[in-house]
């Protein structure tokens, strides 16, 4: 889609749903971009169809790549604030046509596939903070789990 017409379909998303900063969606499209190349880099095969999960993985490496440790506070600039506002950005191009699904193909295929502070922030803490942080959601996880049994 030409760069003018992507823009005018983003006036008329925003009209009626002014949520996510226009920058949002023209990174979005940019990240999806670089999804396909980097999965077609790396099979050798053409680009195929990105799955919710795998598109927010390369949203993260996009985002991270571009921003560094200041994505979490751009994403959160956008009002992007969890892995299904990305979602909700896809379905609203879906809607108007700018790209594709699959009959497979949900908004709840993004909902927290990741966490935002683990994604974005992790990557660029020290070590020793790494560890440290592992450990304790390691312990929560496992009392979460006695809990529930």
């Amino acid at each position: 889609m030409q760069s003018s017409n992507f823009s005018e379909v983003l006036d008329l998303i925003r009209q009626e749903d002014a949520r996510f900063e226009r920058n949002a969606y023209y990174f979005v499209r940019q990240a999806l971009d670089h999804t396909l190349k980097a999965r077609g880099a790396a099979s050798g095969e053409a680009p195929r169809h990105v799955s919710g999960p795998e598109l927010l993985k390369g949203i993260r490496d996009y985002a991270l790549e571009q921003y560094g440790p200041l994505a979490l506070t751009v994403l959160r600039n956008w009002n992007i604030r969890e892995c299904g506002d990305f979602g909700e950005i896809v379905f609203q191009l879906v809607d108007y046509g700018v790209l594709g699904k699959t009959e497979q193909d949900r908004r709840e295929d993004f909902d927290g596939v990741y966490d935002f502070e683990e994604a974005f922030l992790h990557p660029f803490l020290p070590e020793k903070k790494q560890r440290a942080l592992q450990s304790r959601r390691s312990r929560e996880n496992k009392e979460s789990e006695y809990e529930t049994n």
